[in-house]
């Protein structure tokens, strides 16, 4: 994880997994304007329900911590089905202040880091809006390549949208 904890480090900050007591930064980022929008959290969620997320979670859910305060946090989701097993989804967040700084990049690279030499995935899967650029940038170039897009996947601002359903194949 040396590469991926590399550019957050050079900003004072590091990739850690994440602990109960991130609930309440965690919660921030989720209900955050500029966050919420691209990971369908709703701004009437609770701390609480956080809390109960980080606790109960079976995901391998990783954090970027700057100056004491968790600015980023991104989980790989392993399927309970045993003939899923090779796979994982991802899901990721930046504080909208720390966006294009290497932040997601270094979330992102932990978590193959994980898929590829610990659990020896052979794919893992996102869903990204399809007017995220940035985002659909980072995951290009991270080897993700696009399978195709999902129509009207959800309401983000009051409209429906476009998700491209990605995909990166392991070694």
């Amino acid at each position: 994880m040396a590469k991926a904890d590399e550019s957050v480090r050079n900003g004072g900050g590091t990739i850690r997994p994440a602990r109960i007591e991130d609930a309440r930064d965690v919660h921030a980022l989720r209900v955050m304007e500029g966050v919420r929008e691209t990971i369908l959290a709703l701004p009437s969620e609770r701390v609480s329900d956080t809390e109960e997320f980080i606790r109960s979670t079976k995901e391998h859910l990783m954090v970027a911590e700057v100056d004491g305060r968790v600015v980023g946090m991104a989980g790989l989701v392993i399927p309970f089905m045993a003939r899923q097993r090779h796979t994982a989804g991802v899901g990721i967040m930046v504080h909208a202040d720390h966006q294009g700084r290497g932040i997601g990049r270094a979330l992102m690279e932990s978590l193959l880091d994980i898929a590829d030499n610990w659990l020896m995935l052979k794919r893992v899967e996102l869903s990204v809006f399809t007017d995220n650029e940035r985002a659909v940038r980072l995951y290009e170039s991270l080897g993700f390549v696009v399978e195709g897009t999902k129509r009207y996947a959800a309401v983000k601002n009051g409209v429906h949208a476009d998700e491209y359903l990605m995909a990166r194949y392991g070694k």
